[in-house]
């Protein structure tokens, strides 16, 4: 058996932002469940785990899209769309989603050397706290900013400013780690670090390197590593 390396975390770094899915937790076994527990409701075949999995960051509304065909001024789109997000809660309770390799070691550290951590998500609040509390870290996590708490969401910097507010940090030793184009151009409106989780839910067609982000992560892994070479004097 491989031992496991643990990475001592040694940084300047004064706060750690996440976006939740497909960044700090791995959210996409919970909806792969849910969706394919509609299509059998309709009597319709399962999609494949690979294909639920591209589609995660991109909300409910791409997935009814993607396991249906159909598009939002369908008649049934509205229902279908409920029923998910029903669907989805009630999966909550049983949930199925970890935190990524790697991350729950940094957040021990980070927690250990007062370096507060939150998650700045497009993920509404009854979701996201039920599944932190679900995975225990609610009590863990520092900030926590929904679309509930923002007239604007991502890609607007508004909630991860408000994140800063609440912190009591400002943007410039702080990182925000995100998976998809739009938490990047939040980071950089934000003048924040922008990290781009290359390990999240891509889109077959991404190109991550066109993104701007200031680091780019090919695994959770590779974090503790990264927030090492940012030091400051």
């Amino acid at each position: 058996m491989t031992q496991k390396l643990n990475i001592k975390l040694e940084t300047s770094i004064e706060c750690v932002l996440f976006d939740l899915d497909g960044t700090l937790i791995d959210t996409a076994p919970d909806f792969t469940l849910v969706v394919n527990k509609l299509l059998a409701e309709h009597g319709r075949d399962a999609l494949a785990h690979e294909i639920i999995h591209l589609n995660v960051s991109n909300g409910a509304r791409a997935l009814v899209k993607t396991a249906f065909q159909i598009d939002e001024i369908h008649d049934d789109f509205a229902d279908l769309l409920q029923r998910l997000l029903d669907l989805y809660f009630e999966q909550l309770n049983a949930t199925v989603a970890t935190v990524y390799p790697g991350l729950d070691e940094l957040l021990t550290q980070l927690e250990a050397q007062n370096i507060p951590w939150g998650i700045v998500t497009n993920k509404p609040e009854k979701y996201s706290v039920r599944l932190l509390e679900k995975l225990h870290l609610s009590s863990r996590c520092s900030v926590l900013v929904c679309p509930d708490h923002v007239s604007e969401t991502k890609p607007h910097p508004e909630p991860i400013f408000l994140a800063l507010e609440k912190l009591g940090h400002n943007s410039e030793r702080c990182v925000y780690i995100g998976d998809h184009i739009r938490d990047i151009q939040a980071a950089k409106n934000a003048d924040v670090i922008a990290i781009a989780a290359a390990y999240g839910y891509l889109a077959t067609d991404a190109k991550v390197e066109e993104w701007y982000a200031d680091f780019i992560l090919q695994s959770p892994e590779q974090t503790t590593s990264l927030l090492n070479l940012l030091k400051f004097a």
